[in-house]
């Protein structure tokens, strides 16, 4: 008994919890009243705003093709204060920075794959993504807290008669995973993701499909069998953030 209690103490992680658990989770709906839709996603010290709010317009390069339907984009930005070193704001560097870029578009992405563009008619759906407090997996949080964020304002239109029809087709979430000392861990707090040998993120929809996978291997490589037990990790883990999703959005 006592080798076992001394080989589940060692297995834990610098937060306690076991390789294939996730970070405490939880959505604090309508924190923003005047978006359409908004909620405030706390995922162990993530913090990340997320708000949706509509234009009855779309982008000038969907009418000048002539595409039919609306379009969803969206912005995601870290507040000065969450990080421990005062994180400069974009707008006093004169251009956002790569990073942010990258991520905005991973959100926007995920999000259109989460709905019929079609249904939603000539409008332009904007998704806003504010870190509060950083400590890793704050795509992963984004990414899961507009999709509750999204179907709250989904919701709201329909009430308001301006949506006929539901246009969300599958729930949308995120999550990492990756290699800390030759384990294989599921959703990584700052301290693990800054150790980690190799980085994955995974976005999946309710139907069990993948969105996408953003892999690296951090000065490593990593094999077929490392990769399949990432890929397992992360779909358990994905199918916990559905569950936690639904029940937020009940």
């Amino acid at each position: 008994m006592q080798e076992t209690l001394a080989t589940v103490a060692a297995s834990l992680r610098v937060d306690g919890r076991r390789a294939d658990q996730l970070r405490p989770l939880q959505f604090r709906n309508h924190v923003a009243p005047y978006a359409t839709g908004s909620t405030l996603v706390e995922w162990g010290n993530t913090r990340v705003i997320c708000g949706v709010t509509v234009e009855e317009s779309v982008p000038r390069w969907m009418k000048e093709q002539n595409v039919m339907g609306g379009w969803i984009t969206a912005e995601y930005s870290m507040l000065p204060y969450s990080t421990l070193q005062r994180k400069q704001r974009d707008i006093s560097k004169g251009k956002i920075d790569g990073r942010s870029q990258e991520i905005q578009r991973l959100i926007g992405r995920a999000m259109r794959a989460a709905i019929d563009l079609e249904k939603i008619g000539s409008r332009t759906i904007w998704v806003d993504c504010d870190v509060l407090q950083a400590d890793g997996g704050t795509r992963t949080a984004a990414i899961t807290g507009a999709f509750v964020a999204l179907s709250l304002a989904v919701k709201k239109l329909q009430a308001e008669g301006k949506l006929k029809e539901n246009p969300l087709l599958h729930a949308v979430a995120a999550v990492s995973v990756g290699v800390v000392d030759l384990q294989p861990l599921l959703d990584l707090c700052y301290v693990e993701d800054a150790a980690a040998a190799v980085d994955l993120n995974l976005v999946m929809n309710a139907a069990g499909e993948f969105i996408e996978l953003q892999g690296t291997g951090e000065e490593a490589t990593f094999s077929e069998s490392q990769l399949a037990a990432l890929l397992a990790l992360g779909k358990a883990g994905i199918r916990e953030l559905l569950a936690a999703q639904q029940a937020a959005l009940a």
